[in-house]
């Protein structure tokens, strides 16, 4: 196929999956957006919007696969693009999470007073340092050592140690979600409190929301290895999955240390 087109780039054939992508998440947004004011079918509408997503995903994905894997068409001047646009991704994931950290700190060090000068709100009971974030944080730097791991594995040819820290990452990883959830369930306060309660349900909810797409991303992956979709020499959507984790990883010490832990000194 390169010899065909004669340059080692990768131009797209014309794919419905963007259009229909973008028709899924304009639905889901605006079915969560209806659900939230209380208006009729906004549920179907956020569930339909899903499904499109969801299935839009799947096959867009697919046919990344099979082009990388079956066609040949991820040259090592194709692979060099998509390691510079999956660093630009992360740095705009960077981005969005600063945004949040600014309003944590714009709101700590400039309390209003509404909330009495102190920080955090005197009438509100923060979650103790030492409950389940100590024990989540030990979870996700467990798992950041089980994915390199499998990295390691896959890179000198160890498929059942590759597949080994997969699996252990992964089992960490819904670990984290779990607690979470009893986080959020035992919290004596909601989002709509205060700008703490915001700011905090805000920075944990989109971190967990990354998680749970890290998870994904890294049972996709694990699939991917036991079909024997890599090898030595070809593993990049695997070491995207490892870089994702590792993000993941470092935004919850950052959150860690500054909502948990000086948050609530």
């Amino acid at each position: 196929m390169v010899n065909e087109r004669k340059h080692l780039f990768h131009i797209v054939d014309p794919s419905p999956w963007p259009i229909i992508t973008a028709l899924g998440a304009f639905l889901l947004t605006s079915g969560l957006a209806f659900s939230m004011h209380r208006i009729q079918l906004g549920g179907y509408v956020l569930l339909c919007g899903l499904f499109i997503l969801l299935l839009s995903s799947l096959f867009w994905f697919g046919e990344i696969i099979d082009e990388a894997t079956f066609r040949g068409f991820h040259t090592k001047i194709v692979r060099n693009g998509l390691r510079s646009g999956f660093l630009l991704f992360i740095i705009s994931e960077i981005m969005l999470f600063s945004g949040f950290f600014w309003a944590f700190f714009h709101s700590a060090f400039c309390v209003a007073g509404e909330l009495g000068y102190i920080w955090p709100p005197i009438h509100l009971k923060p979650i103790s340092v030492l409950d389940y974030p100590l024990l989540n944080t030990g979870l996700l730097i467990t798992s950041g050592f089980a994915v390199t791991w499998a990295h390691r594995g896959l890179a000198v040819g160890s498929m059942m140690e590759a597949i080994d820290g997969f699996i252990a990452t992964l089992i960490l990883g819904l670990i984290f979600v779990i607690f979470q959830g009893f986080e959020y369930y035992e919290s004596s306060f909601n989002i709509s409190d205060n700008v703490y309660s915001c700011v905090f349900y805000m920075l944990t909810g989109l971190h967990g929301m990354h998680v749970i797409v890290g998870v994904t991303y890294l049972f996709i992956s694990l699939l991917r290895l036991l079909l024997n979709h890599y090898s030595i020499n070809h593993y990049l959507g695997f070491v995207f999955a490892i870089w994702y984790w590792h993000f993941v990883d470092v935004v919850w010490i950052l959150l860690f240390l500054s909502l948990y832990g000086w948050g609530t000194w």
